[in-house]
């Protein structure tokens, strides 16, 4: 079993690559099906849930062809099923993204129910829903989510709460459905409007994505395309709070500032300095970090992704924080963790109560979930002494050459696999 095993105390200081978006990605790939002819896609992250996916696709019929190890060209004109294998969703939750695709280029799809991190309930409700107001006929058939229509058509969709799942999965259904489809109360997260603009760079005809309001006018086919996807925010954000918690200086290059501007106006409250350039963010902290109080929110909220990054960061600094969670339920198991490296916390509900210690102490940790997992190595890299993360397997979902990546900040982390190597390790540390 891989781990992480980090000796902290170093600044992080230089510069660093972000990879493409993962979230954005996953959507990408799926709707690339829609379309016989060729895509290329380029600035696909090298992470385990695209390669999932893309096993996933593969396993249907979709030929593949990794041209470099971030851009893939796609063919789905040989698709022989509409039915996905259980052993690829269940390890990605964002397999559910293939039911829009399939069924709005073919009418019908079969597709397990989803798996991927337990962060908590993330009901598919939704999806189903605007499935059904499309016109198909929805059933949950041994383990798997059955959807068919003779015929899709544009129907008003008001989603009941903002779902960037469900969004994405009814815009995908609806693009080549009859008429005129409206989706209210869309979720406005970055990787839905890039998801759209690839639907459009295929001739979809997809209108204000972005906003809480989508319209889209059915068209009967879709064509080849060539299309790069947008730079990972939660990539950058977490290189962002590398930086606060380890009083470092790192300059985060390949982002879009826009995306950042939630995650940025709480590194200013948290006292660091942050300084913005047309496709980079500079992020200098200096002394210790003040307290803050932060509540996540859909786009552009701040991100329940970067919650545990910017917990990490409260349990440092001066004062008591409050981190209000309202996305999901399950999202402070990481608090535990800490605790064992000496942060104080009281966890009540959705409300994380934290009051900032001097410094952490190494110790052995696990990754709970992705983010939580990545927080976890913020944490080990602030803390004094030696810190081993588990069940990294969770990281490495969504962090391409994480290890590598702080490595050239200059941090002393490293993967291993056995007592051995970690033994080797702290000896060549001193």
């Amino acid at each position: 079993m891989e781990q992480y095993i980090i000796k902290g105390g170093n600044p992080l200081v230089g510069e660093v690559d972000i990879s493409g978006a993962k979230n954005a990605a996953l959507g990408i790939l799926a709707a690339a099906i829609m379309t016989d002819d060729t895509v290329l896609i380029e600035n696909l992250p090298d992470v385990r849930d695209i390669n999932v996916m893309l096993e996933a696709m593969t396993d249907i019929g979709v030929k593949v062809e990794r041209i470099t190890r971030h851009a893939a060209l796609m063919n789905s004109s040989a698709i022989g099923g509409v039915s996905v294998d259980y052993e690829f969703i269940k390890k990605i939750r964002a397999s559910y993204y293939l039911i829009g695709a399939l069924l709005g280029k073919y009418k019908r799809a079969e597709v397990p129910l989803p798996g991927g991190c337990n962060i908590g309930s993330r009901p598919i409700d939704l999806h189903l829903k605007g499935f059904k107001a499309l016109g198909a006929k929805v059933t949950i058939r041994n383990g798997s989510i059955c959807a068919e229509a003779e015929t899709l058509r544009g129907s008003h969709i008001y989603l009941d709460t903002v779902s960037v799942g469900a969004t994405i999965n009814i815009m995908m259904a609806a693009t080549m459905a009859e008429g005129r489809t409206i989706i209210e109360n869309c979720a406005r997260e970055p990787h839905v409007v890039d998801v759209a603009n690839f639907l459009n760079s295929m001739g979809a005809n997809i209108k204000g994505a972005g906003t809480d309001v989508i319209r889209i006018r059915g068209v009967e086919r879709l064509h080849a395309t060539e299309y790069s996807i947008i730079p990972d925010q939660i990539e950058a954000g977490t290189f962002m709070f590398a930086a606060a918690a380890t009083k470092g200086d790192i300059m985060v290059k390949n982002v879009i500032p826009k995306h950042l501007e939630a995650t940025t106006a709480k590194l200013l409250e948290l006292g660091c300095e942050v300084e913005e350039f047309d496709n980079a963010v500079r992020v200098v902290a200096s002394r210790r970090l003040n307290c803050t109080n932060v509540k996540t929110l859909p786009y552009p909220g701040y991100p329940t992704d970067m919650q545990p990054q910017i917990g990490v960061a409260l349990a440092l600094a001066s004062g008591t924080s409050i981190v209000t969670e309202s996305i999901f339920e399950n999202r402070f198991k990481y608090m535990d963790e800490l605790a064992r490296m000496g942060a104080v916390s009281k966890v009540e509900g959705n409300t994380a109560i934290i009051t900032g210690v001097d410094r952490l102490t190494g110790a052995r940790v696990s990754a709970p979930d992705l983010r939580a997992g990545a927080a976890l190595v913020i944490a080990g890299l602030a803390a004094e002494g030696v810190t081993v993360v588990d069940d990294i397997v969770y990281i490495q979902r969504g962090y391409e050459c994480f290890d590598e990546k702080l490595q050239s900040l200059g941090a002393e982390i490293e993967k291993i696999n056995s007592e051995k190597e970690a033994q080797k390790f702290k000896l060549r540390i001193g």
